[in-house]
């Protein structure tokens, strides 16, 4: 299973903000914004990022780019899936931009997320490839498993007696669950009652940019 081995609070600096990679740290002022909020490298301090960080004008291409790595780098899928998700959505009746969204967010280990049972989705994704939970009954390591309408998640029953999982109401009580998910805390479930709408889904990203990065290719 590939993913990224570079440093997320490098990534964070790099898209000029929180992309909250680190659960809880990113709360903290430990949190790299925090504390180096210019992108990372021998120019960081220097470079233009779009957001009055240098002199220059970015390019449509720059912002292009930057609205797909900062998609990629939020859901923490490479570039060659990113891609095949790109495709899928323009191959589904509707919006592409949006259909896309929706595929990020269909995905396990965003959805373990999305209900508070990790904080943050590189949690989420280690407890999922762990195998840690269920969908329809079914074990899965799979983290880039799309869930549907109707698909139900809970934790293994042998996993619900580790201690992380019994002081799971702990983690979840910090996060709402958003209204497209039900969750039970009690036993340790959530279902997918339907694709989430655009206003339910993260407002920074631009997912007409993302498009056009694409359709330019």
């Amino acid at each position: 299973m590939a993913k990224s081995l570079s440093p997320v609070c490098k990534l964070c600096r790099r898209e000029g903000e929180k992309l909250y990679l680190k659960g809880e740290r990113c709360f903290t002022p430990k949190c790299a914004i925090e504390k180096r909020n210019f992108a990372p490298g021998q120019h960081g301090r220097t470079a233009g990022r779009g957001k009055g960080m240098g002199t220059g004008r970015e390019s449509d291409f720059a912002r292009q780019l930057r609205a797909k790595q900062k998609a990629r780098r939020i859901y923490g899928v490479l570039e060659r899936q990113f891609r095949r998700y790109y495709e899928t959505a323009r191959g589904r009746h509707g919006l592409t931009g949006l259909n896309l969204l929706q595929i990020l967010e269909s995905r396990l280990d965003n959805v373990v997320y999305r209900l508070g049972f990790a904080s943050s989705r590189p949690q989420a994704r280690l407890l999922v490839t762990h195998g840690h939970f269920t969908v329809n009954g079914r074990r899965t390591d799979v983290p880039s498993m799309l869930l549907g309408q109707g698909d139900v998640l809970t934790v293994r029953e042998g996993s619900s007696k580790l201690t992380y999982f019994k002081d799971l109401n702990v983690v979840a009580e910090k996060h709402n669950a958003p209204a497209w998910l039900s969750r039970d805390v009690r036993t340790m479930s959530g279902a997918v009652a339907r694709m989430p709408e655009r206003a339910e889904i993260d407002g920074t990203l631009d997912e007409q940019l993302i498009v056009e990065y694409y359709s330019r290719r």
